[in-house]
């Protein structure tokens, strides 16, 4: 069985304040990633928007302790090829209206999700091409308006996108202090 690790110990960590928990080790068989949180999750299915207009589902796993939010989102992008194409079964107008974009969709799916971190009301302090074992991805750190900091890892793997997400407060401890316990993912088999 090979692990693949996707989350840099200097993307999500814990702050202070939570230092004294125990962590749990937390697998999603249905999302097929396991993450350690500061404590159980929750898990809330949801919807989301693509950039091409289409609903699809996903869940979220979060965690929050005061200040410190946890999360990882997985959106299921596996029926986007199916649902473009009854979109368009129909369509009689010109073919660049009738197009199937699920290939622009899945390719496109880490930028569209990284550009909803970049337009929030938060300074980009680092924004950069990630990969974490061959799995391709992005890294956001934003400083938010109330000085809390955001730090994100957004990984497409199996026709599913992750969103890696952790807010601390200002005065949390920088990211990378190799004596702070991270928040750490891997896909599984």
């Amino acid at each position: 069985m090979r692990v693949i690790p996707l989350v840099p110990a200097l993307i999500l960590f814990m702050s202070g304040a939570s230092a004294a928990q125990d962590w749990v080790e937390y697998a999603s068989r249905a999302d097929l990633f396991t993450v350690n949180f500061p404590g159980q999750p929750k898990v809330q299915d949801i919807t989301y928007r693509t950039e091409y207009g289409i609903t699809i589902p996903g869940r979220v796993h979060s965690y929050e302790d005061g200040p410190n939010r946890y999360a990882v989102t997985v959106i299921d992008y596996a029926d986007v090829q199916k649902i473009h194409a009854e979109r368009v079964k129909d369509c009689k107008g010109y073919p660049d209206t009738c197009g199937n974009p699920w290939v622009a969709e899945l390719r496109g799916a880490m930028d569209f999700a990284t550009w909803s971190f970049i337009k929030r009301d938060a300074k980009v302090t680092y924004f950069a091409y990630g990969n974490s074992d061959r799995i391709e991805g992005r890294r956001i750190q934003l400083t938010n308006a109330d000085r809390s900091r955001t730090f994100v890892a957004i990984h497409m793997h199996q026709n599913r996108l992750y969103i890696f997400e952790a807010t601390v407060p200002a005065n949390a401890p920088p990211p990378g202090r190799s004596e702070e316990p991270v928040l750490a993912a891997q896909f599984l088999p």
